[in-house]
């Protein structure tokens, strides 16, 4: 980034630059026209999925299909009205990055022991009460600390850092749509495997666009209940279920994450509604992952999930016919390992995010010859 003189400073003022910034009205844009007149901001690029209607841009992204006015500010934050077009400002300014073992996104049947280069920028469309990332979920791109980071210094850092992938993860990547959408498929063209960390509210033409450079996507399911939907995440469930089939019909592989919130999602009637349409919609043999919620945020004044709940819900989904049901957050080293639904022996043990065993080979479990479903290799 250049230099500025004390001019362009005292101009800027308090606005801040290079994604150190300090908290401004989302709604004005007069500093960020200091970049480019002919975008909001220095990081952004036009939308791809949006419309022009006689009440302002539509934004086509996800349900909630915000229509901005002028100068307004999508309920994900990061999407803006510029110019009567649809702009996306968290482009290229993730605020969080680290290299992670694909487990802890999580995803335990996506080539077991590689890391991936994970990424978010500020935003989310949804509003949950137990984000455990709400300070960069429930944020603009403007009140984060960011960094350059376009498609291809993305790509690159990647191989740099001997990463087998990327993960779109943290936030909500449906949020900064555009800028996944480039990078998976500068990525695509290296040979760098793509994943999905998402809550899958998200509209089925953006969804197909996208699958097509996808390799695996880790969606949370978080209620079975349009009632808990609205209430917890301020969504609806049915996008999600949609999210879900449309990813299995791309031929992405796919694992399901629960989390079980005291009073809220921990229902067994409603656990085993949910497993029941899994099982009857083709995902029995798509890893379920329940995970232990902890007190956050918005619901600090409920306690952790007790165990039995998490290991109820086990329970619940292996009878539903869940063939692959693993329990995140709790300290029991099996949660986490994997066992041929034929034998019933241990294919792969983890202890926390590392593999110490690995009893597959050619997709097939060494003792007994049964397939295992997932993408090994």
């Amino acid at each position: 980034m250049r230099k500025i003189n004390k001019r362009e400073f005292l101009k800027l003022g308090l606005t801040g630059l290079g994604g150190m910034s300090l908290l401004r009205n989302e709604k004005s844009f007069a500093a960020m026209n200091y970049f480019n007149d002919d975008k909001p901001w220095k990081w952004s690029r036009e939308a791809i999925h949006y419309s022009v209607t006689p009440r302002g841009v539509k934004c086509l992204i996800c349900p909630n299909e915000c229509t901005l006015r002028l100068g307004e500010t999508s309920i994900c934050r990061n999407r803006v009205n510029y110019k009567e077009k649809l702009y996306s400002i968290a482009y290229g300014d993730p605020c969080a990055v680290h290299v992670d073992p694909i487990e802890k996104k999580p995803l335990m049947h996506f080539l077991p022991g590689i890391y991936a280069y994970s990424l978010a920028t500020a935003g989310c469309n949804l509003a949950c009460l137990n984000c455990q990332n709400w300070d960069i979920s429930q944020s603009s791109p403007h009140d984060t600390k960011n960094m350059d980071l376009f498609p291809e210094k993305v790509v690159e850092e990647c191989l740099q850092n001997d990463c087998k992938a990327i993960a779109y993860t943290y936030s909500e990547p449906i949020s900064f749509y555009e800028y996944v959408f480039d990078t998976a498929k500068l990525a695509r063209e290296k040979k760098i495997k793509n994943v999905f960390v998402s809550n899958g509210y998200i509209n089925e033409k953006p969804l197909r666009d996208l699958s097509k450079f996808l390799d695996a996507a880790n969606i949370n399911l978080k209620s079975f209940s349009d009632d808990v939907y609205l209430r917890l995440n301020a969504g609806k469930l049915q996008p999600v279920l949609n999210t879900l089939k449309i990813l299995k019909e791309e031929n992405v592989w796919l694992e399901i994450t629960n989390l079980v919130v005291p009073s809220w999602t921990d229902d067994f009637d409603m656990i085993k509604k949910m497993c029941d349409w899994l099982v009857s919609n083709g995902f029995s043999e798509f890893p379920l992952h329940f995970l232990r919620f902890h007190p956050m945020y918005k619901l600090t004044q409920l306690p952790s999930t007790p165990i039995n709940s998490l290991h109820n819900a086990k329970e619940i989904a292996t009878k539903a016919g869940c063939k692959f049901v693993y329990i995140g957050n709790i300290p029991e080293q099996d949660a986490l390992n994997t066992y041929c639904p034929k034998c019933k022996g241990l294919v792969i043990e983890r202890m926390g995010y590392k593999i110490v065993r690995n009893n597959i080979q050619n997709n097939k479990c060494k003792t007994c010859g049964e397939k295992i479903p997932g993408i090994w290799s």
